[in-house]
């Protein structure tokens, strides 16, 4: 079982068929589907699902906190990610939008010192880095 789909569990959410397998769907590392990828993915699991379940699951799980909504610069899709628990960051190809789940050694909250914070108190931060992955930067 996925850690999303045991995470939900946990919480008593009601798994019905539709929900099950877009849980499914975005469960594994560094995955950050747009809704029609994730409705696309879906299909070839259950056929009859909707895409107004998959926009309604997945707004349901950003709601519940149990997956993120990622936007990056350039008008790109929304992302949605699954690795809501554990902090990270993001690096992202400028050329096709891939997507992977970075891990910063030091804490990104206290890389903004106190004089720069103009009396805030800071409650969250998002990096994100843009470069071109091999594939992308070997087309340059």
């Amino acid at each position: 079982m996925s850690d999303l789909l045991e995470r939900l569990r946990g919480r008593g959410w009601r798994l019905t068929a539709q929900r099950r397998v877009i849980a499914e769907v975005l469960d594994g590392e560094h995955v950050h589907y747009t809704a029609d990828e994730v409705h696309a993915l879906a299909v070839a699991r259950l056929p009859e699902i909707s895409r107004a379940s998959v926009y309604n699951t997945l707004g349901e799980l950003v709601a519940l906190g149990e997956v993120l909504e990622v936007t990056t610069e350039g008008g790109r899709a929304k992302r949605y990610d699954p690795n809501a628990h554990r902090p990270h960051q993001h690096l992202v190809c400028s050329g096709c939008g891939t997507m992977r789940d970075v891990h910063l050694v030091t804490d990104p909250m206290g890389a903004l010192p106190e004089g720069e914070r103009f009396g805030f108190t800071v409650s969250g931060v998002t990096v994100t880095y843009y470069g071109r992955c091999p594939e992308c930067g070997s087309r340059a």
